[in-house]
């Protein structure tokens, strides 16, 4: 049984957290990016020049930028995610950047060992002067799970057996843990997060229960459901709803959501799905009633992904930072803390 010291935070517990306070509050939304900004197939050229990118993301002042966890590649998933690993990436990202807050989305908490994914993201957390915010799922990609030596039927388990370790790892006193991941006694991880805590934003359901997403997630991303009329953000309201109800005593805990988008010259072009839904081809207008929407809705946070886009990546990001940030800006809140290493 998880100890109150292992279970999901409301916003309080997060209220020095830059990463965290830069993103989310209650009735507001704020935007970030998706990595990477343009789609791989088989060239890494793709993916040059992509930290200037982030460091220019930073400066016009989006809330956040997002990396994938994609251990191997799936041929027949089709999507190699953002190719480089999420932690080192992120290390890297660190030092291009200033205010951003950093996300995993989702780093997949049931193929590594918590001691390992504590050890990277307690380090980038410090890297970073506290960004760091982290998307956790269960994984999707089946042939990743044999690849560890791991059963793919077991992810449920072993995913909120991670999440309990990985937090006893992160608090301040040392622990003594009992869990079937480990035992351990008589020493503890290095270096502790800046503010005591990173975030853990639970990815869907990640096979858990309702009641489990309640108790345990910091915070919550789901799939939008359908974006190209309102019908989606209604259903997703639902949803958002029903998982707040179940959060034990109340209290504030973000939901965030994401889109692949197409976004097009012309500012009226209606939101259309396109790729089978994937992907949403629509103007800045139709993108901005979208957000407005989702805002309405409960969400807190949009990521929006753009390697899909026909449009070169300047002219996207330009017309967001222009047109469409100034609705939904970052947060203000503690500045990250300064880091000399």
């Amino acid at each position: 049984m998880n100890s109150t010291a292992t279970c999901g935070a409301n916003a309080s517990a997060f209220a020095n957290h830059p990463g965290y306070r830069r993103m989310f509050a209650p009735d507001q939304l704020t935007l970030g990016i998706f990595l990477p900004l343009r789609f791989y197939e088989g060239d890494m050229a793709v993916l040059a020049g992509q930290a200037q990118w982030v460091s220019e993301i930073d400066r016009l002042g989006f809330a956040a930028v997002w990396v994938r966890d994609v251990p191997l590649f799936d041929p027949s998933f089709g999507d190699a995610g953002q190719v480089f690993d999420p932690f080192t990436y992120l290390g890297y990202l660190a030092a291009h950047s200033r205010q951003i807050a950093l996300v995993t989305g989702s780093a997949v908490f049931s193929l590594r060992h918590p001691i390992d994914l504590a050890k990277a993201a307690a380090t980038i957390d410090r890297l970073s002067g506290g960004r760091l915010v982290m998307g956790i799922a269960s994984g999707d990609r089946a042939v990743e799970f044999p690849a560890y030596g791991l059963e793919h039927g077991a992810r449920a388990e072993r995913f909120a057996q991670s999440v309990d370790y990985f937090r006893q790892l992160l608090a301040a006193t040392a622990p003594t843990i009992e869990s079937p991941l480990g035992q351990l006694s008589d020493a503890y991880l290095l270096p502790k997060p800046v503010t005591g805590r990173i975030p853990l934003v639970v990815t869907g359901s990640s096979r858990q229960s309702m009641q489990w997403l309640g108790e345990q997630a910091d915070g919550w991303l789901t799939y939008p459901d359908s974006t190209h009329n309102v019908m989606g953000p209604r259903r997703l309201a639902e949803k958002i709803r029903a998982w707040r109800d179940g959060i034990p005593g109340g209290g504030f805990r973000p939901h965030m959501t994401n889109e692949w988008i197409d976004l097009a010259d012309d500012p009226d072009f209606p939101r259309t799905p396109m790729q089978g839904g994937y992907v949403l081809k629509t103007g800045r207008k139709g993108l901005i009633d979208l957000l407005g929407e989702w805002r309405e809705a409960g969400v807190n946070h949009a990521a929006l992904g753009i390697q899909m886009a026909q449009r070169p990546v300047a002219e996207i990001i330009e017309e967001l930072a222009q047109e469409v940030l100034p609705l939904f800006p970052a947060l203000a809140g503690p500045e990250p803390h300064l880091q000399q290493w």
